[in-house]
């Protein structure tokens, strides 16, 4: 713990010890402007033996560049570039499979990514939990940059080489799905060039999508009882106006769905695995209006949000969902301030187009203020919270006791797909249980190596005994939302897959078991979980956590561990942690085309159960997430004894919580289970691996068994003994 503490306050003290030189050290590095090395590329060399889920991207790249040549369908002269990103009206971070306007033109399903096309090239941004599926799933069309990696350079630095040449550039964008403030950078790196930057009122992938497109949502929203939200919706809104009041706004614009869904005790179906309804809300000190289409809002909904003969402060006007548009340029004229959410870690802020209906003189762009509220959960939400999580951990053991048994049964039929199915199955049939959380990542071998890989028909792999399995799910609760990673190995381990899970096992015990000061940053945390990763030269290029959602988003803004994306440089975007918070620690290791290992537990924020300064709070956090790891995968002598009683005090936890859960449910099998996996370990000195790793049980030995019968008999004896004397 000593030891972790120094790398800590080293960590704080890093920002003030770079010099200017470097600084330009880092940016002397040589940009490729061509990109990675792509696999299997040029297609004509290695025609037969592509991955099985490249999609090939000939057909709608040819129908984009006819249209950006089109000048009926931009309003303008033609396009030389047009750029598409991973968002959609309301820039949520999973959007519908109607609005996957990027995933249609490249077959790349990742979450995040943007796609320049020009006229003769294609080129597609990713980070690192992306680089081996855009990889695979971008056929070679595609230049591939991979963020994170020296010399990639961004996509303005690239449109400024590709068209150093050319006096007049034009390059189109959607304004409603770009955010303002990406859109704004755009602007300022391309301000001394030849390319400008061009709004396209028509999206022109909807032009280009006409077949086969899914179609919108339309089921109906849904109150959420105060039971479960801990506050009713008008508590919220009256907070939302105090803060616009701190800041002399006249009115607030809220553009995102969860925080709309949040705000207003109310639920939905529009995003996938998020519950919410599309929609935006104006709330000015006089009024609230919700713009949403009004066949989604049903009598409930009416009676909740108070919309009959609605004329006063503490009611809700309901508006067409197309209404925003005009609504603001007239509203507006009327206002002094708007407040204008602007970007906040997961959270994007307001689009371009939004932005452009009120005038720049008029707005205030900050951070929602509904962030920093939601983040820190009531005590019904903390409670609710736990209760999903431990229902949770009830459907995952039976599942797991499950899967295990069907793998020894050599049941057929047991390949990713198959996993993921029946998972969610399992989670489906809990109290409360409104779906998952998010698609389930079940990735065997080579597919484990890729953090985000999501199974298909065509890529599943069948579970073998050679490998790991990295399961990644989580469910949607009407009181909570949960996300979980456990891996697994079916047969015997390797020394290097064993070593390789014990170091991220010890790194996610590194941040669990911390205690630290209320003004530590989130991004200062995140070398505790790698340190076990970096003393052997290994990284992962992903964040080791995130914030998440009372029954809403999985990635939940502001909240994020990760020395690579800070949250440090948004103005009002707070980067410290409070009580009632809760967010992911999930350190990975990833062997490409191998094995992949990583961990994930929800963990709650509390006050440290130590003497409390009188200017500085301590804080440490809670296991929400109750499910036992892999003993066979776990090398117990490379734990320290601090590491062992942690591992030995979170399996008899989840012994005494999700024990009694099970027994009630009469979930035996997984009881069974869940006993066998969370056996405790010495603290210090040897320890015996067959009994650790299930192997071995000593309550049911031959020597132990032979007391038991003894026991029994004696007991029958004096039983028989009493009755007739």
């Amino acid at each position: 713990m000593l030891r972790s503490m120094h790398l800590l306050v080293i960590l704080i003290s890093l920002p003030g010890l770079m010099t200017h030189d470097d600084e330009q050290s880092l940016m002397d590095v040589p940009l490729e402007y061509n990109g990675s090395k792509r696999v299997l590329c040029p297609s004509k060399t290695y025609k037969n033996n592509q991955p099985v889920d490249r999609f090939d991207s000939s057909i709608t790249l040819r129908q984009l560049r006819s249209e950006m040549g089109r000048m009926t369908s931009v309003q303008d002269k033609p396009l030389d570039g047009y750029i598409i990103t991973s968002d959609d009206d309301h820039q949520n971070e999973n959007v519908s499979p109607h609005d996957m306007k990027r995933e249609f033109l490249t077959g790349f399903y990742g979450s995040a990514g943007e796609a320049l096309v020009t006229m003769k090239k294609a080129v597609l941004w990713t980070d690192g939990r992306y680089h081996l599926q855009a990889d695979q799933q971008l056929d070679c069309n595609w230049i591939l940059m991979k963020h994170g990696q020296a010399g990639v350079p961004t996509l303005t630095q690239w449109l400024k080489h590709e068209f150093r040449n050319y006096t007049e550039v034009r390059v189109g964008a959607d304004p409603m799905l770009i955010p303002a403030h990406v859109w704004d950078t755009w602007q300022k790196e391309l301000a001394q060039s030849t390319v400008s930057l061009v709004e396209v009122q028509t999206n022109l992938i909807d032009l280009i999508w006409q077949v086969g497109r899914p179609k919108n949502n339309t089921y109906a929203a849904y109150p959420l009882e105060d039971k479960y939200s801990g506050q009713p919706w008008q508590e919220k809104v009256r907070q939302v106006r105090l803060k616009m009041e701190l800041f002399k706004a006249d009115a607030i614009v809220i553009t995102a769905l969860d925080e709309i869904a949040w705000l207003l005790n109310i639920r939905g179906w529009d995003s996938p695995n998020t519950p919410v309804l599309k929609s935006y809300v104006i709330i000015t000190q006089g009024a609230i209006y919700l713009y949403a289409e009004r066949f989604k809002i049903l009598r409930s909904v009416d009676i909740h949000l108070k919309t009959d003969g609605c004329y006063y402060a503490d009611c809700v006007r309901l508006r067409n969902y197309a209404d925003i548009w005009s609504d603001l340029r007239t509203m507006s004229q009327t206002w002094n301030k708007v407040w204008l959410p602007s970007n906040c870690g997961y959270a994007q802020g307001a689009s371009r187009k939004i932005y452009m209906s009120i005038p720049e003189a008029k707005t205030l762009p900050k951070p929602s203020p509904i962030i920093e509220m939601r983040a820190v959960k009531n005590e019904v939400e903390i409670n609710g919270m736990r209760q999903a999580h431990l229902r949770d951990a009830v459907a995952m053991c039976d599942f797991l006791a499950y899967m295990e048994q069907q793998l020894e049964y050599k049941a057929a039929g047991w390949d990713e797909m198959q996993v993921a199915r029946v998972v969610n199955d399992f989670r489906l049939e809990m109290n409360l249980n409104q779906g998952i959380a998010f698609p389930t990542i079940a990735g065997y071998g080579p597919h484990a190596a890729l953090p985000h890989y999501e199974p298909t028909e065509r890529t599943s792999l069948i579970i073998g005994l050679n490998s790991t399995l990295v399961i990644d799910s989580g469910g949607q609760y009407l009181d909570g939302t949960t996300d979980v990673t456990r891996t697994f190995h079916f047969g015997e381990p390797t020394q290097e897959q064993k070593e390789a899970y014990t170091r991220v096992l010890i790194g996610s015990i590194e941040l669990a078991s911390l205690v630290f000061p209320s003004d530590v940053r989130t991004d200062q945390l995140d070398a505790l979980a790698r340190k076990s990763l970096w003393n052997v030269g290994e990284n992962y290029m992903h964040g080791t956590g995130h914030g998440i959602g009372h029954f809403l988003s999985v990635h939940e803004p502001p909240i994020s561990v990760s020395y690579i994306s800070s949250t440090l440089s948004t103005p009002g975007c707070t980067a410290n942690l409070a009580p009632g918070n809760f967010l992911s620690n999930e350190p990975g290791f990833y062997k490409a085309d191998d094995f992949g290992v990583r961990l994930e537990n929800i963990l709650e924020v509390i006050k440290a159960d130590i003497p409390q300064k009188e200017k500085q709070v301590f804080l440490k956090f809670r296991e929400a997430t109750l499910i036992p790891y892999e003993p066979k995968l776990i090398d117990p002598y490379m734990l320290s004894p601090a590491h062992r009683r942690w591992l030995n005090e979170y399996n008899q936890r989840i012994r005494d919580e999700v024990g009694p859960e099970l027994k009630k449910h009469l979930r035996m099998k997984a009881l069974e289970w869940m006993i066998k996996k969370t056996r405790s370990i010495p603290e210090w000195g040897n320890v015996d691996l067959q009994y650790f790793v299930g192997h071995a049980n000593p309550i049911f030995s031959k020597h132990s068994l032979l007391l038991v019968t003894l026991v029994v008999f004696f007991q029958v004896w004096k039983d028989d003994y009493t009755i007739f004397s």
